[in-house]
């Protein structure tokens, strides 16, 4: 596991569920490949969070930080970063 963190893994493993019908990984080993192939990155707090939809296109402006919390690419870690991906 090089780019991302024990915990990140577990998280999004756990919670796939909210951005996916269907489970796209099974181990950690293949959510590491799934979120290296389609990208995601962590990002420290909620402004990246937006900072990184803005530079991406995705007009964010009028959704508060619980909104940008609740959408179902952020992963929120447990230790404050959020990991973002697109489906």
């Amino acid at each position: 596991m090089n780019e991302y963190s024990e915990e990140c893994l577990l998280t999004f493993l756990k919670n796939q569920s909210q951005l996916f019908d269907e489970p796209v990984a099974e181990t950690m080993e293949a959510a590491e490949a799934f979120l290296e192939e389609c990208m995601a990155v962590v990002v420290d707090s909620l402004d990246e969070v937006r900072e990184y939809f803005e530079e991406n296109g995705v007009d964010v402006s009028c959704m508060g930080q619980d909104e940008l919390e609740d959408a179902s690419e952020v992963f929120s870690l447990p230790n404050g970063q959020y990991l973002i991906v697109e489906g």
